[in-house]
C-alpha cells in the first residue's frame, strides 16, 4: 500500500505554500512546527523569517494566516504572542489519516526511507571458549534492535558479529586438546549450550594449570601460537573444534534472549587474517603509518598521553606481530570494497571510543572512508548494580547473561502466574508468557536508557506492572486484545463525521506520530525513542480508557465501532513498534 502522510507533514505543506504566497522570498522556508499544548501544532519559523524580510512577525503572521486554506484538514489557525501560529486540525482529518494507517496491516502506512543505503553493524561479539556475561547484552541488544528498525525504513542491512576467536590463549587450548582428544567428543550426537559451556570451561581450566605447572607444555603450547598464525591445517582443525563447540553455546544464549544470530553472519577475527600484511603494506606505502621504534604506527595531533607525547594507533608491533587495529582495519576495508557499505556501524562499548576515533580517521586518512563512506561508533554505557557500580555478584565476579537472564523468567513467570487465573491462561502459556515477559523486560530496561548512558539492573522494577517499563507495555496491548474479544459482533471502524473527545484526539495525534518516529530513530540510531514513544502511547490508551469507555452501553453503534478501531490500530502500532525493539506481545496477560 501507499505511504500515508502524517498530520504535521501536511499542516507544514499548507503553512509552507501560504508562506510561499504571503512572501514569495521565503518559499520553500521551514514554517518550523512542533506539537503544542495551546493547540494540536504550533510553527514558530516567522519570527525567523520577519527578522530577514525587516517585517513585523505578528504582522506577517496574520497575513500569513490570511492564505491558509482551510477545510478538510485545518479547523482553525490564531496568531499567538510575538508571531506563533497555534494550529487546530479537523477531527475528520485525525480519523481519516488513521483509518489510511489502519488499512496497512504491515507496515501502518510508515513510508520507506527516501535514500536507503546498505549498512554493515558489527554487534553481538562474544569470545570463542569464554562465558558470554552482562558486558554483552547491550551490545546484542541495541544491536539487534538497530538492525530490526533500519530493515524496517528499507535499509540493506548485513549483519556482522565480530568475535573473538583468535590469538594467543589458543596456543595453549590447541595444545591441551591435542595430547587430550577426546575432551569435546560428544558422547551425544547434540549437546546443550550450558553443557557446551561447561566443556569449554572444564577444558579451560585444566590447559591453564598444566600450562602454569609443566614449562615444557608451556613450550609446545607457545609454538602452537606460531603454527596457528601459519596457517598449519592441523593445527586450524584443532581450532575449529572450540570455534563450533562455542557456537553451540553462543546460539543458545541468543536464543534465550529471543535473538536471531546466522552462522554465516559471524566472521571473527580470523576471517580477517589473511589480509593483515596487505593491510600494513597499504598504510606504510601511503605514508599513512610510520615505524616507530620497529613497530608500524599512525600518529594524531590531538591524541595525547598522560606526559603530553602523542599516544600512537599501534597497527604490527615491534615483533611483527598484529593488533586489534590492524584486523579492524582489514575489516573495514573488506566491508567497504567487498560488501559496497554506505555505512558502517559498531556496536561497542563506550570505553573503547578512543580506539574506534583513531581507527576510523586512519581509514579516512587512507581514503577508505570518505563523504559517500562513513563509520560511527554506536558507544553504550555500563549496566550498573542497585548501588550504582558496575554489576556483580555477591563475591565479585561478572554476572553470567545466562544466570541473569534465567532469574529475570523466573521473576517474570511468578508475576504472569499471578494473573493467569483471572485471564485464563494455560500452564504452557504461563510458561511461554513468563520467558516472553522476562526476556522484553531486560530488553527494554536497556533500551529503554540512551545507549551512551549507564544503567541500573534492577529486576523488581524491570517486571513492575507499574511505571516505564515493558510489561507495562505488553499489558496494555494485552488489555485491548481483552476487549477485542468482548466485543461481541462489534467490529472496529472508523468513523470520520463523530466527533472526538480530548483523550480520542490525543491517542490519534500520537498514534499519526508512529512513522516520523522510526525515521527519527533510524536516522540517528537511538532505539531509546522509540521506547519513549511507546510507553507515551501506552500511557495516552490508559487516560483514553478512564475517559472514553469503548464498550458502553451508552455509546451509539457508530461511537463504538470508532473506539474499537482507536485501540485497534493502538495495539498493532505497539505490536510493531515493540517488535523492532526485539520484545514480544502477548495476547494475554
Amino acid at each position: 500500500m501507499a505511504p500515508v502522510t502524517s498530520l504535521s507533514h501536511s499542516v507544514e505543506q499548507h503553512l509552507t505554500s501560504a508562506l510561499s504566497a504571503t512572501l514569495p522570498e521565503a518559499a520553500g522556508a521551514d514554517p518550523l512546527l512542533r506539537r503544542s499544548d495551546r493547540a494540536d501544532f504550533q510553527a514558530n519559523g516567522i519570527l525567523a523569517l520577519a527578522k530577514k524580510a525587516k517585517a513585523n512577525p505578528r504582522e506577517l503572521a496574520t497575513q500569513v494566516v490570511a492564505q491558509v486554506v482551510m477545510g478538510d484538514l485545518i479547523e482553525e489557525i490564531e496568531v499567538s504572542g510575538p508571531g506563533f501560529l497555534n494550529v487546530t486540525i479537523t477531527d475528520g482529518a485525525i480519523t481519516r489519516n488513521l483509518a489510511a494507517r489502519y488499512a496497512d496491516t504491515d507496515r501502518l502506512g510508515v513510508p520507506h526511507a527516501a535514500h536507503p543505503g546498505t549498512t554493515v553493524i558489527d554487534y553481538a561479539q562474544p569470545n570463542v571458549a569464554k562465558e558470554m556475561h552482562v558486558g554483552h547484552l547491550r551490545s546484542a541488544v541495541i544491536g539487534d534492535a538497530t538492525v530490526q528498525i533500519l530493515e524496517f525504513t528499507g535499509e540493506s542491512v548485513v549483519r556482522r558479529h565480530h568475535i573473538g576467536d583468535w590469538g594467543t590463549q589458543f596456543g595453549m587450548l590447541i595444545q591441551y586438546l591435542d595430547e587430550h582428544p577426546h575432551e569435546l567428543d560428544h558422547k551425544q550426537s547434540q549437546v546443550s549450550g550450558e553443557e557446551a559451556m561447561s566443556n569449554l570451561d572444564r577444558l579451560y581450566k585444566a590447559a591453564r594449570r598444566l600450562f602454569d605447572a609443566d614449562e615444557e607444555f608451556k613450550t609446545r603450547a607457545r609454538r602452537r601460537v606460531v603454527d596457528l598464525q601459519a596457517g598449519d591445517p592441523h593445527t586450524l582443525a584443532t581450532w575449529q573444534k572450540f570455534v563450533d563447540e562455542s557456537k553451540i553455546y553462543f546460539f543458545s544464549v541468543f536464543e534465550k534472549l529471543d535473538m536471531e544470530i546466522r552462522d554465516e553472519d559471524i566472521v571473527g577475527e580470523s576471517g580477517y587474517n589473511d589480509m593483515l600484511a596487505e593491510t600494513c603494506r597499504l598504510l606504510e606505502e601511503s605514508g599513512v603509518a610510520v615505524r616507530s621504534e620497529g613497530a608500524l604506527c599512525v600518529f594524531f595531533d590531538d591524541v595525547k598521553g598522560p606526559d603530553g607525547n602523542p599516544v600512537p594507533l599501534i597497527v604490527q608491533k615491534s615483533d611483527g606481530g598484529y593488533g586489534y587495529a590492524a584486523t579492524d582495519l582489514s575489516a573495514i576495508r573488506d566491508r567497504v570494497f567487498n560488501l559496497k557499505a554506505s555505512t558502517l556501524l559498531y556496536v561497542v562499548d563506550a570505553r573503547q571510543s578512543l580506539h574506534f576515533k583513531m581507527v576510523f580517521e586512519t581509514a579516512r586518512r587512507a581514503g577508505w572512508l570518505n563523504e559517500d563512506v562513513k563509520a560511527h561508533q554506536l558507544a553504550f554505557g555500563t549496566v550498573l548494580g542497585k548501588d550504582g557500580k558496575p554489576f556483580k555478584t555477591r563475591e565479585g565476579e561478572t554476572v553470567k547473561l545466562v544466570d541473569l537472564l534465567d532469574e529475570a523468567v523466573e521473576r517474570a513467570t511468578a508475576v504472569v502466574r499471578e494473573k493467569a487465573v483471572k485471564v485464563g491462561l494455560t500452564e504452557p502459556e504461563i510458561v511461554e508468557n513468563g520467558r516472553y515477559v522476562g526476556v522484553g523486560a531486560v530488553k527494554y530496561a536497556d533500551l529503554s536508557t540512551s545507549a551512551v548512558r549507564d544503567y541500573k539492573f534492577d529486576l523488581d522494577q524491570m517486571v513492575s506492572l507499574n511505571g516505564d517499563t515493558s510489561v507495562y507495555l505488553q499489558y496494555a496491548y494485552a488489555r485491548i486484545q481483552s476487549i477485542l474479544r468482548k466485543a461481541g459482533e462489534a467490529r472496529p471502524a472508523a468513523h470520520p463525521e463523530l466527533e472526538l473527545a480530548p483523550a480520542e484526539r490525543a491517542l490519534g495525534l500520537h498514534l499519526d506520530r508512529f512513522g516520523e518516529t522510526v525515521h527519527e530513530v533510524a536516522a540517528a540510531y537511538e532505539p531509546h525513542k522509540l521506547a519513549a514513544y511507546l510507553y507515551q502511547l501506552a500511557s495516552h490508551l490508559t487516560t483514553f480508557y478512564d475517559q472514553c469507555h469503548v464498550l458502553s452501553p451508552d455509546n451509539s453503534p457508530e461511537v463504538v465501532e470508532n473506539r474499537l478501531f482507536l485501540v485497534d490500530l493502538t495495539a498493532r502500532t505497539l505490536h510493531l513498534g515493540m517488535a523492532l525493539l526485539g520484545i514480544r506481545t502477548p495476547d494475554k496477560l
